[in-house]
């Protein structure tokens, strides 16, 4: 992959992060695995997500609130090295049950199911158990933290609070997992170093266009992206 194409992808899945709240990893991960391969790309991303995501948690420090989301990190912690070790070793199936996740999650947001509340927060665990596979296969953990915030009818400052600090959580858990298992190559930190400046400044655009932009048809766009890149990995 050229270095101006790895630096294109960052800085728009960065630039994601920074105006919707979410999908840097949804966006970068499709597009990175069919050039890159998946050994490549998950640690890659690993490293890249947990640099822009410290970032972010120190511009919303104030609206962090760890209570919330204990039993979601009980159960992510757990899932995570098995995300790692075990599901995102296969380079057939893994880009397959990516673009599922990608679609699904794409349709989920454009076609908003009316979803069952969730009135036990036990039911946490499972759901932080299935992000931390995703999150250690692919980085794509988001979407059953977003579902199950959505089931416990969470409001918009509370998904905030809840989720920016557990996300930097699982993304340090990934990364030492990655870590121990040997998957930071030397190629890997090359592409990280060629992905900081434009992950940066996707940041840095986003920040400055927020105001300019309307969130919600932003949102919807990176929803129909996602379902196209989803589709794009399952066909290929």
């Amino acid at each position: 992959m050229s270095p101006v194409f790895l630096a294109a992808i960052v800085f728009l899945s960065f630039l994601t992060l920074s105006l919707a709240g979410f999908g840097h990893a949804l966006v970068a991960m499709p597009l990175l695995t069919p050039a890159l391969g998946l050994r490549l790309a998950a640690p890659l991303v690993a490293l890249i997500s947990i640099t822009g995501e410290a970032l972010m948690l120190i511009r919303h420090r104030r609206a962090l609130h760890f209570k919330t989301v204990r039993r979601l990190l009980l159960g992510s912690v757990v899932g995570i090295p098995l995300g790692v070790l075990l599901l995102g070793a296969d380079e057939v199936v893994g880009p397959k049950v990516l673009g599922t996740i990608a679609a699904a999650y794409g349709l989920y947001g454009l076609l908003n199911f009316r979803l069952p509340h969730i009135r036990h927060p036990n039911w946490a665990v499972a759901f932080g158990f299935t992000a931390g596979l995703f999150t250690g296969a692919y980085n794509t953990g988001g979407p059953p933290l977003v579902i199950y915030g959505t089931c416990r009818r969470w409001d918009p400052a509370e998904f905030k609070s809840s989720l920016q600090g557990l996300f930097v959580i699982n993304s340090l858990v990934v990364v030492s997992t990655h870590a121990l298992a040997g998957n930071f190559t030397a190629t890997v930190w090359q592409g990280y170093l060629i992905a900081l400046p434009a992950m940066l400044l996707g940041l840095l655009v986003g920040f400055r266009l927020e105001r300019y932009v309307n969130p919600r048809l932003f949102r919807r766009l990176v929803l129909a992206l996602l379902v196209l890149l989803g589709l794009r990995l399952l066909l290929s």
